[in-house]
């Protein structure tokens, strides 16, 4: 495949504060990635008050301003990208060598979706078990901390992100594209913060994640799952 023909992809990343892990974050993708003139860096601001859209913009990303919500920023960023392979990724996750050329890959093997295996950024056993089980391809296994990649035919055809969920955004959105379409996890890790857990504690934020995912799944309205989340689960 020539260069030329290489598909643009343009990574969506929502943050709120994020000025720290911004300046790390985009100066490593631009290292790692195969193809970093290929890549399009879109950074979608809910708020911040710190340095965090400074920061963006001194990089060479797209800056938007966006209600607070992932689920807003996410889809303000999908509407702005220009590339043909959208890649939503957190401001603390940071995915492996050349993930630019195992996104194209999967897609040219006709994966519209899919995401990497995660990997904690410390050596708990707990939270290294819960990362272990993100190498199957079974919904309940996925989350947004293993990022996602998705060509801009599906995502528009899927609607987009439900924004009327401030949190399981994701895993609701995930959930209607193993419905529709063949989901695909890739043989990498990416390495995620474990910070919620640290401030949470490990077993106490696992259990709240569960009960959420078991609400969800009884059929709970979005502003139930919202309402407990922020009843149980300090920010990061």
């Amino acid at each position: 495949m020539k260069k030329s023909e290489i598909p643009d992809i343009s990574i969506v990343i929502p943050v709120i504060n994020e000025e720290d892990n911004l300046s790390r974050l985009i100066p490593y993708l631009k290292t790692v990635a195969e193809f970093p003139e290929k890549i399009e860096f879109i950074v979608v601001d809910g708020g911040s008050t710190d340095r965090s859209v400074e920061i963006a913009n001194s990089l060479g990303a797209v800056v938007e301003n966006s209600p607070q919500g992932r689920a807003f920023q996410l889809n303000k960023g999908a509407r702005l990208a220009k590339g043909d392979i959208l890649y939503f990724l957190h401001a603390d996750n940071f995915p492996p060598q050349a993930f630019d050329r195992l996104i194209r890959k999967a897609n040219s093997q006709k994966s519209e979706a899919g995401c990497f295996r995660l990997e904690f950024d410390n050596s708990s056993r707990f939270l290294g078990i819960f990362a272990w089980f993100s190498r199957f391809n079974f919904l309940l296994c996925r989350g947004g901390d293993q990022s996602l990649f998705i060509t801009r035919e599906l995502f528009n055809s899927l609607g987009g992100f439900d924004e009327r969920y401030r949190v399981y955004e994701d895993n609701e959105f995930i959930g209607r594209i193993y419905r529709a379409s063949k989901f695909k996890v890739l043989p990498y890790k990416i390495k995620t913060s474990a910070r919620k857990y640290r401030a949470n504690g490990y077993l106490k934020l696992q259990y709240h994640f569960a009960r959420i995912h078991l609400m969800y799944f009884r059929g709970y309205r979005p502003e139930v799952l919202y309402a407990y989340y922020a009843r149980h689960i300090k920010p990061n």
